[in-house]
């Protein structure tokens, strides 16, 4: 009986601090709506900017771009034809005085430093690869020469998923460093598959970063039905994009070759219901990742726009121009962003930079005076008391 007694008084008073929880300034402070007070919109610099789908992730969440660098030719053609503007060149010789300020930076340096195609290939030509990379690699030390100088509230920086792994995890050790402790950023971060926002299985690492400690939750997109490749095809295409038979043929004894020697090269025939695979800058080579299969034909390669819809940024922008070769657009929507995750996740920190900031002590009082009492009243009711 007094066993119940202790059970029954417990439950009532964990549900008390819960309502407590509930109505903490930590929560309230996350979930208030601030109607009381004007949110400005916030700005942001583009960084590594390639053909501008970050940009049109973060002006779909309500910001504000005031400066953007992309060191190619090509990228800088398609990113001034969609935005009007011609972005800034390579951002190691750009002095962080001759940036505006801001609020938010935002960054996808390049990945083949760190992704798993980009390093087997290194190694196996004898080349450095990661941070020991001396044109690619370093370029996260100008994005933590950037945050230094000018300290904004927040960023994000995207990579491949192996960034988290390379060098036995050594790298990200030096990333979270730099970050954290050099910097003095609150840092989070997380590995996001697309294929809830688009037909293709493209997981990317996202770090996100705020100057004050800030409570953060990365978006998880929860859809009873994926998209389906199909979905993102044009409906009439250009003969051209069918391939060759010598190159259909090659294809087949090249997956035949290494499927025998019990490798898993080869290509990808997409299921039209289903998800194709990653689309990568190589794509304009033989198109061999991501094939489209065709009756009483020879399976065919995607368009350049179907590559605008693989990547979601017909999503958000519907009129977007692609004003250079079949080859140069392969390549950038390869190296390219999946822009509604992107989306996602700027809303996310617009979200939490809104909601204003809560003193770190105050969080630890809290949660540990819920915790303490809890643990208190649990022994209690097990007789362990």
């Amino acid at each position: 009986m007094i066993q119940n007694e202790l059970v029954s008084e417990t439950s009532s008073l964990w549900q008390e601090l819960v309502k407590k929880a509930e109505s903490s300034p930590i929560l309230m402070a996350l979930k208030t709506k601030q109607k009381h007070r004007q949110v400005r919109k916030y700005t942001f610099i583009d960084l590594f900017a390639g053909i501008g789908g970050t940009r049109i992730a973060f002006e779909a969440a309500g910001c504000e771009c005031v400066f953007s660098s992309e060191w190619d030719k090509f990228a800088q053609i398609t990113y001034e034809a969609n935005f009007g503007e011609k972005p800034a060149g390579d951002i190691r010789k750009i002095p962080s005085r001759a940036i505006p300020n801001y609020d938010i930076l935002v960054a996808g340096f390049p990945c083949q430093p760190f992704s798993i195609s980009g390093v087997s290939k290194k190694i196996s030509l004898g080349r450095p690869h990661g941070f020991d990379d001396p044109t690619q690699g370093t370029l996260f030390f100008e994005i933590k020469r950037i945050l230094q100088d000018k300290h904004p509230r927040a960023f994000l920086l995207e990579n491949v998923k192996h960034l988290i792994r390379h060098d036995d995890g050594r790298t990200f050790q030096v990333i979270r460093k730099t970050l954290e402790r050099e910097l003095g950023y609150t840092v989070y971060f997380d590995v996001i598959d697309a294929n809830s926002y688009v037909p293709q299985h493209r997981e990317r690492t996202y770090i996100v970063g705020f100057r004050e400690f800030t409570l953060f939750e990365f978006p998880r997109k929860q859809v009873e039905k994926k998209p389906k490749f199909r979905e993102i095809l044009e409906k009439q295409v250009d003969p051209k994009y069918t391939l060759t038979d010598h190159l259909w043929q090659y294809l087949q004894a090249y997956a035949k070759k290494h499927r025998e020697a019990g490798n898993g090269f080869g290509y990808g025939l997409t299921d039209l219901n289903g998800i194709a695979r990653t689309l990568s800058a190589r794509y304009h080579k033989d198109g061999s990742e991501i094939l489209i299969p065709q009756k009483e034909k020879n399976p065919r390669r995607l368009t350049p726009k179907e590559c605008a819809n693989l990547m979601g940024f017909t999503q958000l922008k519907p009129d977007f121009k692609i004003p250079v070769s079949d080859t140069q657009a392969y390549r950038q929507f390869g190296n390219s962003v999946v822009v509604p995750v992107l989306c996602d996740i700027a809303r996310a920190i617009v979200r939490s930079l809104n909601a204003g900031l809560i003193p770190h002590r105050k969080i630890n009082q809290d949660l540990n005076s819920y915790e303490h009492t809890f643990n208190v009243k649990r022994e209690v009711a097990s007789g362990t008391f």
